[in-house]
């Protein structure tokens, strides 16, 4: 078997049609391999391609774009799409079935303060039509900073990523309340990317050939078969919880059947980062994406 060294930038059951292509079986059906890794706080999983002790990452189109906003050549080129579509949702302390999001003006909201889940937070607000900055943010840290600082009595809201809501709900202590996805639409959310080298490999086509098969189980499969096939990635998620964020997002349509980045999904992108304004240039799709390497 051929050896394939994955980093994810964070680690959530929103990756899974990465995680599922290790839970699953797929990639060793290729005859691959692997090795992952989730980069330590502080640092991008672009830098284990640039060091070369990652083949494959789960990353962002935002990396790629900042790069080429200061004039710079990206590492790595994205060449699949994980998630098309923003996988947060809000959480309320209460269940409230006729959640508006002009509740969240005037509110205390834990949070992430900046990164792409702060932008595209400010651009579901914008679509929502609301003041973001209305909004009183706590901003403790990462993910599980947040969690944390959800869980021990602070805001009224909060914005997470699964399965940390589906545990909250699970530990009767959030309530989900939204998605931010829908407010924003398709959009080149998460990515995989890797060397422009390694593109062009036969690893390459055989861990497309697995990811694409993922991508067809993810759809197709009951969402507590993937949980279970998956539950030793979380050892502190309920299975119940975790069944209940993979159905979540099953129904979101995060997880589209087609490997592709899509030149409208990159467009929609590009409009979130410029709304935010870290993104000044609308710059072409071949400059931080291409078709996956078994794209004939």
């Amino acid at each position: 078997m051929s050896r394939l060294n994955i980093q994810f930038t964070l680690f959530s059951a929103f990756y899974s049609p990465l995680i599922s292509a290790m839970s699953g079986g797929f990639l060793k059906e290729e005859g691959i391999d692997y090795n992952w890794s989730v980069s330590p706080p502080g640092k991008s999983a672009v830098e284990s391609i640039t060091n070369g002790s990652a083949d494959v990452i789960q990353t962002a189109l935002i990396q790629g774009l900042l790069d080429l906003e200061k004039g710079h050549v990206p590492e790595a080129i994205n060449f699949a799409q994980i998630n098309e579509m923003d996988g947060f949702f809000i959480s309320a302390r209460e269940p409230d079935d006729r959640f508006d999001w002009r509740s969240l003006e005037g509110s205390e909201m834990v949070m992430f303060g900046g990164g792409q889940p702060n932008y595209m937070f400010r651009y579901a607000c914008h679509k929502a039509g609301i003041d973001y900055d209305k909004i009183i943010p706590i901003t403790p840290g990462g993910p599980a900073d947040i969690d944390k600082a959800y869980r021990a009595g602070q805001g009224k809201y909060v914005q997470q990523q699964g399965p940390f809501p589906q545990q909250l709900e699970a530990d009767g202590i959030g309530n989900v309340v939204a998605s931010v996805g829908p407010k924003i639409g398709a959009c080149a959310f998460s990515s995989l990317a890797a060397s422009r080298e390694w593109i062009e490999t036969d690893q390459a086509r055989a861990f497309m050939r697995a990811y694409r098969k993922t991508r067809i189980y993810l759809n197709q499969e009951s969402a507590v078969e993937i949980a279970r096939a998956q539950k030793s990635f979380f050892p502190d998620i309920e299975l119940d919880a975790l069944t209940a964020c993979i159905h979540s997002y099953q129904k979101l349509g995060c997880w589209t059947p087609h490997a592709e980045i899509t030149q409208a999904a990159y467009e929609v992108t590009l409009d979130v980062f410029s709304h935010a304004g870290v993104v000044n240039t609308r710059h072409p799709y071949n400059a931080v994406c291409c078709l996956p390497p078994d794209t004939e």
